[in-house]
């Protein structure tokens, strides 16, 4: 098995539940597995003063301040280096913190340098502290997302982009070399928000959420249909979700909920992550 999907849902990787020192060892064995992908989380800063969470109905943060965070896309760049076939994603990257220029350089470069595996996956966010912190208004968010993926967008696919935007203001630029992917890189947009479903309908490729249950999923799948279908949207929504699988069967589940590729996080202790990924490849069918 190369990128195909095992019972209809691609299988991936989510790195940020494992200690950052095992990731090398542990995606180039995903590479050799049959994994579909890799996921790294991202933040630019966690200041020491945080409250809220991305996980509704919870209040604390999910992280210590002190959490060892990395940049992503340098760090996907190594592991490009590292590895020949899986696909390497952000989950997610906080597009709006950055100016489009950067990010758009950076996506562009992994996608270059991976030989086109980046799968790129955005979110508004949920750190007020941190947006207050990089001094930006943290009631934007939404909105400066939205603007910085429609500039990034069109600096990875027109020869020559001018913007005059409510945030980002510019002249006629070029930029290249464009992406691998053309247009651009799979676009995944987070949030369970009705906001931020309807946003990934409207901007993305895909919608990619926190950990879920099947039963949790089919409710977010039946709004994205609903809003795909009232927005005229002729292509469909990839689903990308976080959650647990042991076997087949619970594929299956996933695949019915609406699932097109799950990230799986549950690989224990760090130091035992390595056995029970090759344990989890077995059980779900992974390359074979």
């Amino acid at each position: 098995m190369t990128s195909a999907a095992v019972a209809g849902v691609k299988v991936g990787i989510a790195l940020g539940t494992t200690s950052p020192r095992v990731w090398p060892a542990l995606v180039q064995a995903a590479d050799r597995l049959g994994f579909e992908s890799v996921w790294i989380p991202e933040h630019l800063v966690l200041p020491l003063s945080m409250a809220g969470s991305p996980h509704p109905g919870e209040s604390h943060p999910p992280v210590p301040p002190t959490t060892p965070v990395f940049d992503a896309w340098a760090y996907l760049a190594y592991l490009a280096g590292l590895t020949t076939r899986v696909r390497l994603g952000t989950f997610v990257y906080n597009l709006g913190l950055r100016h489009p220029f950067a990010a758009a350089r950076a996506v562009q470069t992994v996608d270059v340098v991976s030989g086109g595996r980046v799968e790129l996956g955005v979110g508004a966010g949920w750190l007020a502290e941190e947006w207050e912190a990089v001094g930006l208004d943290f009631a934007t968010r939404g909105a400066r997302l939205e603007e910085a993926l429609e500039v990034c967008r069109r600096l990875w696919s027109e020869p020559v982009v001018e913007h005059h935007g409510r945030f980002f203001d510019f002249g006629p630029v070029a930029f290249e070399p464009k992406p691998v992917q053309q247009p651009h890189p799979p676009v995944h947009v987070g949030g369970v928000s009705e906001v931020a479903l309807r946003r990934a309908v409207a901007v993305g490729d895909g919608w990619i959420g926190m950990n879920s249950t099947p039963g949790e999923l089919e409710e977010k799948v039946a709004r994205l249909e609903s809003m795909a279908a009232a927005a005229g949207r002729s292509r469909p929504v990839e689903v990308t979700v976080g959650g647990r699988a042991r076997n087949t069967d619970d594929l299956d589940r996933w695949r019915d909920a609406g699932c097109s590729r799950l990230i799986i996080g549950d690989l224990g202790r760090s130091s035992e992550a390595l056995s029970t990924l090759e344990r989890r490849a077995d059980e779900l069918g992974v390359g074979g």
